[in-house]
């Protein structure tokens, strides 16, 4: 039971800042987030990408990916926390509310 603890699961958070002032720069900073996503992260942010492991040893290994991936120019940075970390994570929104996704047509069938 020890193996699914809050304590031991970890979040990996990917924090990156990589030029995007040349067309090569652009298409570096595009195939590292196409990198990212196809590891198994998720955008949380602009430049934040998080990804859950069951372990501390998964998170090394997908550590050591993120590090394989990383063009030439840039900065990467990583952090790892447990999943009760993870959850204390307060999220506020501002105060500008957002337009309501229009509702999909819905179809009839007779």
């Amino acid at each position: 039971m020890d193996r699914f603890s809050e304590y031991r699961i970890m979040w990996v958070l990917c924090f990156f800042d990589l030029p995007t002032e040349t067309k090569i720069e652009r298409q570096r900073h595009t195939q590292f987030r196409k990198d990212l996503l196809r590891d198994g992260f998720t955008r949380f942010q602009l430049s934040i990408y998080v990804r859950h492991c069951p372990s501390v040893e998964n998170a090394n290994v997908h550590i050591a990916r993120v590090k394989s991936m990383m063009p030439p120019e840039g900065s990467v940075s990583i952090l790892c926390i447990t999943d009760k970390q993870f959850g204390k994570i307060q999220i506020f929104y501002g105060k500008k509310e957002k337009p309501k996704p229009r509702p999909s047509p819905q179809l009839e069938l007779f």
